[in-house]
């Protein structure tokens, strides 16, 4: 079953902006160690690979119903691929807790995010379904 959904858009140019302001501080203090690795092996689509990091971590804030606060803190939610290559979340810290508390009694939450990109924007999509833990 469903259990959350949330979505975000957001402006490259504005993330862009953001890296030439405030550089390496913007990236430590929002993107994972791994995020930070992918956009550098990205230099020509840098902003796009952090803005639609920064969309994923957006959409699940909403899905969550949180937003940034509640303990729940951009880098407690990191962008990572799975074995296939789908992109995933990595949570941490608040942003787990936050994923464990709206997850039912019995159910295990699948969270699953989708990105694109196209310029000047880039979009998320995060959709959070619990599984029952008989259904592995």
């Amino acid at each position: 079953m469903i259990i959350a959904i949330g979505s975000d858009l957001c402006n490259i140019d504005r993330i862009a902006n953001s890296l030439a302001r405030f550089g390496e501080r913007f990236e430590r203090r929002v993107f994972t160690e791994v995020e930070r690795a992918k956009a550098a092996r990205r230099p020509f689509t840098r902003a796009g690979t952090y803005a639609k990091r920064f969309a994923a971590k957006e959409a699940f804030s909403k899905a969550v119903g949180t937003g940034f606060k509640a303990g729940v803190f951009m880098k407690d939610i990191g962008v990572v691929n799975a074995h296939s290559g789908a992109p995933t979340l990595a949570l941490t810290g608040g942003a787990l807790a936050r994923l464990v508390a709206i997850t039912p009694e019995g159910y295990e939450a699948t969270v699953h995010l989708t990105m694109t990109d196209d310029h000047p924007f880039a979009q998320a999509f995060v959709v959070i379904e619990a599984r029952p833990l008989a259904q592995r």
